[in-house]
């Protein structure tokens, strides 16, 4: 199982090329208003998150994941489950 800090990297290292490159990431920003992600850049995520840490993500988990922090919580929950 990853820590917190361990799926925190991780995530950012999988969102950065859909950053602005003056955007830095952290655990406040937001996926859409912030990165500014379309819902083809979201599903693209979430497969290639489903494929780091091999876990099944929930569709209806998304409207409660606003923020990179929101995101990292719901994934160690499910690292946890796995």
């Amino acid at each position: 199982m990853k820590s917190y800090d361990d799926i925190l990297i991780e995530l950012c290292a999988i969102l950065a090329p859909y950053a602005n490159n003056n955007l830095i990431l952290d655990e406040g920003t937001e996926l859409v208003s912030d990165i500014g992600l379309d819902s083809l850049q979201v599903m693209q995520i979430l497969l290639e998150v489903e494929d780091r840490f091999d876990i099944s993500i929930p569709l209806n988990i998304i409207p409660d994941v606003r923020t990179i922090k929101d995101f990292v919580l719901q994934l160690e929950h499910l690292t946890r489950q796995s």
